[in-house]
């Protein structure tokens, strides 16, 4: 596999994908880590191993990847390949993405659908779903140094994520409307304190 080698700790050096065979092999080495949950994985390859992005530059970019139809980390790998190499390295990012882990699912959904029924597999299952969750939350507290650089500020968008947590996880609001209500007017306001 190619990659590219990680910047020396603390020199402030982005380092870019060497070629369009880099970006394939790193975004397929990345969705093979992804079980259950990307978020993790593809900020400690981008940001702190492959140092491709700042934690700022991830933050906004995922941001953006969000909003987009489709799975994020997708979005994800299409802008980056394209901001390096254009079109073609945006579908180099795109295959490695698909490619293999498309291979690996046809395969474990075949092996699934022997022991579905088997407890012990329902129940890795189920402890798999615990360990994605804290992934997940573990690197949203990780990223929220970057906020300092966002235009609303620290307070602002720490209330703007507790509204939606209330929002989704305990009014059980549809994501779409949230999205739509919280999301638009935080980019409005966003937008307003631009200089």
């Amino acid at each position: 596999m190619s990659a590219t080698p990680p910047a020396a700790a603390g020199d402030g050096t982005l380092g870019a994908p060497r070629s369009r065979a880099d970006l394939f092999w790193s975004f397929s080495w990345l969705a093979l880590q992804g079980f259950g949950g990307v978020l993790a994985v593809v900020q400690r390859e981008l940001v702190e191993r492959k140092r491709w992005l700042t934690r700022e530059q991830f933050v906004e970019d995922w941001a953006v990847a969000q909003i987009m139809p489709g799975p994020n980390v997708v979005n994800l790998s299409l802008m980056i390949g394209d901001r390096h190499f254009g079109l073609s390295g945006a579908l180099a990012a795109l295959a490695g993405m698909l490619t293999l882990p498309t291979l690996a699912v046809v395969l474990l959904a075949a092996l699934y659908s022997n022991v579905a029924d088997v407890p012990l597999v329902q129940g890795a299952l189920r402890g798999m779903g615990a360990v994605a969750a804290g992934l997940i939350l573990g690197t949203g507290i990780k990223l929220i140094g970057a906020l300092r650089a966002n235009p609303l500020g620290m307070p602002a968008c720490i209330g703007l994520a507790l509204a939606t947590f209330v929002a989704i996880g305990l009014l059980r609001l549809p994501l779409g409307p949230v999205l739509l209500v919280l999301g638009g007017a935080a980019c409005v306001w966003a937008w307003r304190r631009l200089p």
